[in-house]
């Protein structure tokens, strides 16, 4: 018996047939085997063939997505400044980059779906546009009250990061989709690790509230040229599910599909890791024997930009069908890294080797995370995206947390260590699930 799938087609092959996303069986086909799940699974043949993606608007991709993000990241050296100027106590202005996160997980859940049955490019338009308004908002704060404001809704409209990648996956072949996420990630690092040193940098020579008024302006010059520049069309058709569906349905995919769940789990794993280092690493930078400024620290950054490198690689890779043997390698890698990271307080080298070592494996799982997930349901991708960096914003969250925390009771040491357990977890969890069929490679 054939049943419905929920009022949309979000289909894939398999080896005997059809199904809908709920595994329920949606007709019939033919083949022998299961597709790898990292490949194109659409069963409708009769899509319109790949709109193109030139390089020029794949790097327009990419520096979108990396001046958006970079607003999540920038107010983190600018803190003290922002204090005394609005008169804010300790305690207050520490919520500033938890109001931002708190923004940006609030939108992955209930604006990044929306990818899914609007007009992306519109959609990615007018977010841009909001976001600039969010940036003018802090940037003109008079009271606390305004910066907190304006620094929430800034967190909540930097996610048309998401709406990007998922549009530039939509827009590309199947069969180059893994490079193409790879570019536009590569500006999503650039722009998290570059955020910090560039703020920093402005407002020691104009001031913080400069390091705003040039991204609102950045921004609005980026929603015109994509408004002029983007595809008007897509090569998947958009949902006619109703909003309060689209979320609900978010939440589905991750009860019917293994495969995400997986791909969450790791991103939540990994990012925990790059969290664990980054939230804590000025702190024994800025003490003896090194005694290092804020932006010397903050250069650190342009190390750590070698992640992009492992973006595009990676995103090759997994177009060649190697995305678990990608997987197992980086996770490898990211637990090595924390050796020379142990040796940070004796020899800036060694930290230089970690931190390289690092972003370069983070960055490769979190392209083929990406990569597999979207292949799942390409009607779905917005959806898909959104929901799995929830789980990337979890792991975010946790590892800053519980490593400032461990920096005051157990040192550098202790950081490490809780750095490398994430690492293991995430080496042991792939260990545990390497011969499932869900992937290639």
């Amino acid at each position: 018996m054939l049943m419905p799938c929920d009022g949309e087609a979000v289909t894939r092959r398999t080896g005997s047939g059809t199904e809908c996303g709920s595994g329920t069986e949606c007709g019939t086909g033919t083949g022998s085997g299961t597709e790898a799940r990292g490949r194109s699974l659409s069963a409708d043949e009769s899509k319109p063939p790949p709109l193109p993606l030139s390089r020029g608007i794949v790097a327009l991709f990419a520096i979108a997505c990396g001046a958006a993000v970079a607003n999540v990241y920038f107010s983190q050296p600018l803190l003290v400044t922002m204090g005394h100027d609005l008169a804010m106590s300790p305690a207050l202005i520490g919520s500033v980059v938890t109001l931002t996160h708190v923004g940006y997980g609030l939108g992955l859940f209930l604006l990044v779906p929306l990818g899914d049955r609007a007009d992306r490019r519109r959609l990615i338009v007018v977010q841009l546009l909001l976001l600039v308004g969010a940036l003018t908002v802090v940037a003109t704060a008079r009271t606390a009250g305004m910066l907190l404001a304006g620094m929430a809704a800034t967190g909540l409209l930097a996610v048309v990061t998401q709406t990007l990648v998922a549009f530039a996956a939509s827009l590309a072949p199947a069969a180059g989709r893994g490079r193409v996420v790879g570019l536009v990630t590569s500006g999503v690092v650039i722009g998290i690790l570059l955020a910090r040193t560039v703020s920093g940098l402005m407002a020691d020579l104009a001031g913080w509230r400069s390091v705003y008024l040039a991204s609102a302006s950045l921004t609005a010059l980026l929603a015109l040229v994509l408004h002029r520049v983007l595809p008007r069309h897509a090569n998947t058709p958009r949902t006619t599910l109703r909003y309060g569906e689209l979320l609900r349905s978010t939440v589905t995919l991750f009860a019917r599909e293994r495969l995400l769940r997986l791909r969450a789990l790791f991103g939540l794993l990994v990012f925990a890791a790059f969290s664990t280092l980054w939230s804590s690493v000025a702190l024994p930078l800025s003490e003896a024997p090194y005694f290092l400024s804020h932006s010397a620290i903050g250069a650190l950054g342009l190390i750590g930009a070698a992640g992009a490198l492992a973006a595009t690689v990676a995103g090759r890779l997994n177009d060649r069908g190697l995305s678990r043997r990608t997987t197992g390698t980086a996770l490898a890698l990211l637990t090595v890294s924390w050796l020379p990271l142990a040796f940070t307080r004796s020899s800036l080298g060694a930290l230089v080797v970690g931190v390289i070592l690092l972003d370069l494996a983070v960055q490769a799982v979190h392209v083929t995370n990406q990569t597999l997930i979207y292949a799942l349901h390409p009607d779905a991708g917005s959806r898909l995206i959104g929901g799995y960096m929830v789980f990337y914003s979890i792991g975010s969250a946790t590892g800053a947390i519980a490593a400032t925390s461990l920096y005051t009771v157990g040192g550098w040491g202790a950081v490490c260590a809780l750095g490398a357990a994430f690492s293991c977890l995430g080496l042991v969890l792939w260990a545990c699930t390497r011969h499932s069929t869900d992937e290639a490679g």
